[in-house]
């Protein structure tokens, strides 16, 4: 399978954990899938698979063989999927509504009038209606699952409505049978009825319950466009989103959400990013300047050409990240599916004991006790709460995180975090703003203007921020100087750059190309460079050969929340740690200020791995906190990898958690949410298995030889319907912390 492509994909029909649990199996089987991952709570599924091996629309066939359904369509999948949950939850609401007409009535007859004549009958009558067509879907899902040799929730409704109904049947077409042997012929029609409107009505409230926590994807959904307005052949026309094309040119006026990712080639405006990258502060655009889908055109009109369009763009990419962060599972999620895998045959199993031990030891009304508590523990039995209890934790915390401009890869990511004891930090752009600027010059030599010419060459071409800085500065200083023609340039990882001109060798870096060349630093300069590096600033060496030739001292201010940050980790138990290329001064007077409590300068990407690979020998869970990019040798090392975002300069491939905005404040956010959310799973999970471990057997009837207690299947009903709900709205109030 060298060919692996990811895809999310929309589910219809699942009721329950164990269906949930067949889709990912049914898809898990065919040939050419990877992996497969279904979220009950999200309805969806996460798919590997190899294209020359399997289509989409060979999944959909298996998963449609099953008795589910898949949205394989890329077009306007969001829709669809909404559509059709708008669709399911209108159709529920019709079938609660009516079974509860029927219901209702029976239960009257069956309370008020159980001994008049041709009362049997009429119950009867309105019974039917209820099982034939509200309650037919688990039936015919029932018989699908039976097919394919599996169970779900479907086979223990059907299973416990059918009993009570057929047995009430035999009992209404044959009184006689029973009345011969002294008994009377009892008939259960309310109790099978009262079932199916039980669940349905369960069904209904999850249903709507689960609407707040997709909250988050809707969000974000919200902020594309359906239309984009062209400009073509000198005429604009209104086109959907789905017909852009990458070059195309769109026109965006004031109070406009922009369509597309793009290059602005018309107008000046500012436009509001906050949606996407966190900061508060609208950025002025003008010409050659990217603009982002979804963000908000606030004043002039733009025209811009489009560079990524449709699910190519920024926003695009966040939204899948956050649906298949909130699809993947954690791993306590995993060890529920198993669980639940052979629930219901476990259920199945308890219900056949029950009937037989009360056929056994149950007296005179053994049959009538066997048969009601055989049935109130097949409908008791309530895989939805298991299988709801740590999804929904999970899209709830995931969804809070993106409202938060926290971009969250995964669940384990999620689970991680909460274990943390390190947070290891990079300085430049981490810490500090990442918006250097020099502060001093100090020259050896006095040939400063052809010195200046080589610098300016070679920090052009240079991609280290201090680099842009230096180059920015000299152009200050001379705004007609050209750099020099160089004959070569060489990178050198964690120290600077080197290069030749006029057969000569230049270099400028860190204090470690000084110590390479063996320049020496003149007397006069020591005092002063001191001074700057006590200072916090990071002073740069330029030399040419084994001799100094100057060297420029670089603030990189400290961020105006990092402080409070590391202040508030600090509080949650998490030691702090940073990292720096900057020499041991430098690193010092920025450790020292901020209260870092262990730091290690002069740090190259190997001794950064280095220092997390020792942090983890001490059995420590460390978290790496940089840019995606210059640290990802530490990230990847790293127990939990987060990394800085801006914007469109996001490393969310690379690290598992994203702060889309510079704010480090967003960490201590992350890692109390990610306490919060695992405290929740564990609640859920508690009250699932509580709800369970004591509701079989009270159904079974433990309790009826001490106090009479027998569960009637219709409260059994009520108490499962009451189960699910009850997680879910558990779950939802993560969302109101």
């Amino acid at each position: 399978m060298d060919t692996i492509t990811k895809k999310v994909y929309p589910v219809l029909n699942m009721h329950c954990a164990g269906c949930a649990n067949n889709v990912e199996k049914t898809v898990r089987k065919l040939a050419g899938v990877a992996d497969a991952s279904v979220s009950l709570a999200s309805n969806l599924l996460n798919v590997a698979f190899d294209e020359g091996l399997v289509t989409p629309g060979e999944i959909r066939a298996a998963v449609l063989a099953a008795g589910y359904d898949l949205i394989v369509e890329e077009d306007h999948k969001a829709e669809r999927q909404e559509e059709a949950q708008r669709q399911r939850y209108h159709s529920l609401k019709q079938k609660v509504i009516g079974a509860w007409a029927f219901a209702v009535p029976l239960l009257v007859l069956s309370m008020a009038l159980p001994h008049a004549p041709y009362t049997d009958w009429a119950q009867l009558v309105l019974a039917v209606p209820v099982l034939a067509l509200f309650g037919r879907d688990f039936f015919t899902g029932a018989w699908k699952q039976l097919q394919l040799r599996r169970s779900n929730m479907d086979t223990l409704v059907a299973l416990s409505t059918s009993i009570a109904f057929l047995f009430s049947l035999f009992n209404t077409l044959f009184p006689q049978y029973w009345q011969s042997h002294g008994l009377e012929a009892h008939v259960y029609y309310e109790a099978s009825a009262v079932i199916i409107a039980f669940v349905l009505t369960g069904k209904l409230m999850e249903e709507r319950a689960k609407v707040g926590t997709s909250t988050a994807i809707r969000k974000l959904m919200g902020l594309q466009p359906r239309t984009a307005r062209v400009r073509r052949t000198d005429k604009e026309e209104d086109v959907p989103i789905a017909d852009l094309r990458v070059g195309d040119l769109v026109v965006v006026h004031p109070g406009e959400r922009v369509p597309v990712d793009g290059r602005v080639v018309e107008g000046e405006s500012y436009v509001d990013e906050s949606m996407i990258s966190g900061e508060p502060v609208a950025v002025g655009k003008m010409k050659d300047d990217k603009i982002l889908a979804g963000t908000v055109n606030q004043r002039g009109a733009l025209v811009a050409r489009a560079t990524q369009v449709g699910d190519q763009t920024l926003l695009a990419h966040i939204i899948k990240l956050v649906q298949e962060a909130q699809g993947s599972k954690a791993p306590v999620q995993r060890i529920v599916d198993r669980v639940t895998e052979f629930f219901v045959p476990a259920v199945l199993a308890i219900s056949i004991l029950t009937l037989v031990l009360w056929l056994l030891i149950g007296g005179t009304d053994a049959l009538s006790h066997a048969l009601l508590s055989a049935v109130s523990v097949l409908v008791i039995a309530c895989p939805c709460a298991l299988g709801l209890a740590t999804p929904t934790a999970l899209m709830v915390g995931i969804g809070k995180a993106a409202d938060n401009h926290i971009l969250i890869k995964d669940a384990v990511a999620l689970e991680q975090m909460r274990k943390v004891d390190v947070a290891v930090f990079d300085k430049t752009g981490t810490l500090t703003e990442g918006a250097p600027t020099v502060t001093g010059w100090l020259w050896a030599l006095s040939e400063q203007s052809h010195y200046k010419e080589v610098l300016l060459a070679a920090e052009l071409k240079s991609e280290h921020p201090l680099a842009g800085a230096i180059a920015e500065a000299l152009r200050v200083d001379d705004t007609e100087m050209l750099p020099a023609s160089l004959d070569s340039f060489e990178s050198l990882t964690g120290k600077g750059v080197k290069v030749t001109y006029q057969g000569q060798t230049y270099w400028v870096g860190s204090h470690k190309l000084l110590n390479d060349f063996h320049a020496p630093v003149p007397e006069r300069m020591g005092a002063m460079l001191m001074e700057y590096a006590s200072e916090g600033n990071g002073i740069i060496y330029f030399g040419r050969e084994s001799d100094l030739l100057g060297a420029i001292a670089v603030s990189d201010p400290i961020k105006a929340t990092t402080a409070e940050a590391l202040k508030q980790l600090k509080a949650q138990g998490v030691e702090v740690c940073m990292l720096t290329g900057d020499g041991e001064r430098t690193a010092k007077a920025v450790a020292t200020r901020l209260n870092v409590d262990r730091y290690m300068s002069d740090a190259m990407p190997d001794d950064k791995a280095d220092f997390i690979r020792e942090l983890q020998l001490q059995g420590k869970t460390v978290a790496m906190v940089g840019d995606g990019i210059n640290d990802s040798q530490a990230l990847a090392l790293a127990d939990v990898s987060v990394a800085m975002g801006k914007g469109t300069d996001i490393a969310m491939d690379v690290a598992m958690v994203t702060l889309m905005t510079s704010d480090l404040l967003l960490l201590p956010k992350a890692f109390q949410l990610s306490r919060q959310t695992v405290r929740l799973i564990n609640q859920n999970l508690f009250w699932a298995f509580i709800y369970n471990l004591i509701g079989i057997p009270i159904a079974a009837g433990i309790l009826y030889p001490i106090n009479g207690l027998l569960l009637s299947p219709m409260l059994a009903s009520a108490a499962m319907a009451f189960s699910s709900v009850s997680v879910v709205l558990n779950s939802l109030s993560l969302g109101r912390r």
